[in-house]
């Protein structure tokens, strides 16, 4: 293998790996609920929600923070955030956590996700993210978010790799076009025959 062939592949969770429901949002089910405007709850929790991204709050910053913004009571607090981690969760990609997994050993594999202050705990527990890939790098763990060339750089160096050595899926494409800005190859996921088709052909090259 020469020193430019690929050597890694860094995968995003949301929407990549995890399928999000594709129903009514919890802002929305919880402000009619409360009898509140549409918008509202992410108005007011809006610091938060961004706090809780980069690992600056913890989970009982958050839970605080409902109640006392949003006026619930602790009960409802625990029901909310189980609506809100099972939204978050949605379900498991199979196929393409199988191919995933199937990388190894022959390519080092990681994920890099924008993600929320006590994803990797409940992500470990449902899909065993950790099992699949060499190294997960979460927004809320490392402080910074896609597409911050920072965090493709990160993985790239905990996976001991340079960028060009490497390939990152995901499907927001401003988080593609990120990787693409430091030197990695990006493939913008849109399904999984297509995502898995421009990786194959990436590492036939």
């Amino acid at each position: 293998m020469s020193s430019q062939s690929i050597r890694a592949i860094i995968f995003d969770i949301g929407g990549v790996l995890e399928i999000a429901p594709q129903r009514m949002t919890i802002s929305d089910r919880w402000e009619t609920r409360l009898g509140l405007p549409p918008g509202e709850i992410n108005a007011r929790m809006e610091d938060v929600w961004r706090g809780g991204a980069i690992g600056a709050i913890t989970e009982a910053d958050v839970h605080r923070s409902l109640e006392g913004r949003l006026g619930l009571s602790s009960a409802q607090v625990t029901e909310f955030m189980a609506d809100l981690w099972t939204e978050y969760l949605g379900t498991l990609n199979t196929e393409l956590a199988a191919y995933l997994g199937a990388l190894r050993p022959r390519y080092a594999t990681g994920i890099l996700s924008n993600s929320f202050v006590g994803a990797r705990e409940r992500e470990q527990e449902r899909y065993g993210f950790a099992d699949l890939t060499d190294h997960i790098a979460y927004s809320h763990e490392i402080g910074m978010s896609k597409p911050d060339p920072r965090t493709y750089r990160l993985v790239c160096e905990r996976l001991a790799v340079r960028p060009e050595q490497a390939i990152f899926v995901d499907d927001a494409e401003r988080c593609v076009e990120g990787a693409r800005a430091i030197g990695m190859h990006g493939v913008h996921f849109r399904s999984n025959a297509q995502a898995i088709a421009e990786i194959d052909a990436l590492l036939s090259r």
